[in-house]
């Protein structure tokens, strides 16, 4: 339960200003049909890191636990240091001819991929050895950053302490990054 918890709330913050969430604004803005780009979302996000998480639980199988401790430790803190710098939209001239679910699916696919969530989601499944908790968390944390954007659109968004959001959000980071560092997969 713990490793959904995590997952959920690292991924959330993690999420609020990424590009993911800006892609969600844009398509919201394209296609007006919020339905069909929440489970866009849903499914792409499903599949990248259903993907990310089985990386990382082979990931941890495949490496010695003091190497891993430490590379995962060291990553949690580069992720902490890499959330703040802001994203900047990278889709809004990307052309959206396959109707509201099909692109947002195929776009938050896409562009999920190396992004931080993606990334976190490797460490996360690495360090909780548990894909299911994993893919559940990272899922809900992205589903909760981006279903705001989708409803309430570009205004609202623009109003989010995005700054404050991104340093709670590295806080968190290198929290769990000392927290390994220190104490090892025991925290």
């Amino acid at each position: 339960m713990e490793a959904l918890l995590v997952s959920t709330v690292s991924v959330a913050l993690a999420e609020i200003g990424d590009k993911t969430q800006l892609l969600a604004l844009v398509l919201a803005a394209r296609f007006r049909k919020p339905w069909p780009i929440i489970f866009g979302i849903l499914l792409a996000t499903l599949a990248n890191h259903g993907l990310a998480a089985g990386f990382g639980a082979w990931l941890s199988a495949a490496i010695a636990p003091g190497v891993l401790r430490w590379s995962v430790a060291f990553s949690f803190i580069a992720m902490a240091l890499w959330i703040l710098v802001p994203d900047k939209p990278e889709a809004e001239s990307a052309k959206y001819s396959h109707g509201a679910f099909l692109s947002t699916l195929i776009a938050f696919f896409l562009v999920e991929i190396g992004d931080k969530t993606q990334v976190a989601t490797v460490l996360l499944a690495a360090k909780y050895h548990d894909i299911g908790w994993v893919v559940a968390g990272t899922t809900l944390g992205m589903l909760a950053a981006n279903f705001p954007a989708v409803f309430a659109g570009h205004h609202a968004a623009q109003r989010l302490p995005l700054r404050l959001i991104r340093r709670i959000a590295a806080a968190l980071f290198l929290l769990m990054g000392l927290l390994v560092a220190v104490a090892g997969n025991h925290f």
